[in-house]
């Protein structure tokens, strides 16, 4: 039985350590800074929207807004002024 524990508490840390470790990467964003917002090279959507719409279909993963918007900007995007409120 001891023998079971111990088993099972080694597997559950190297699949939590290959769980962990998979977030753990460096998040790569499709770049949209040669882009002009609303155009058809940009689907008509604003760069954070077509940078999320590509991430999502890349990674099979969401990301929000604020995320979209940083990302857009550290690329020099040029995404308009931060909303006031």
């Amino acid at each position: 039985m001891r023998k079971l524990i111990v088993t099972i508490a080694i597997g559950g840390a190297v699949m939590f350590g290959a769980l962990g470790s998979r977030s753990a990467q460096a998040q790569t964003y499709p770049d949209v800074s040669k882009l002009t917002a609303f155009t058809p090279a940009a689907n008509y959507m604003s760069l954070p929207g077509y940078l999320r719409l590509r991430y999502l279909q890349e990674s099979n993963r969401w990301i929000s807004r604020e995320e979209a918007v940083n990302a857009a900007r550290a690329q020099g995007a040029n995404v308009g002024p931060a909303p006031t409120g």
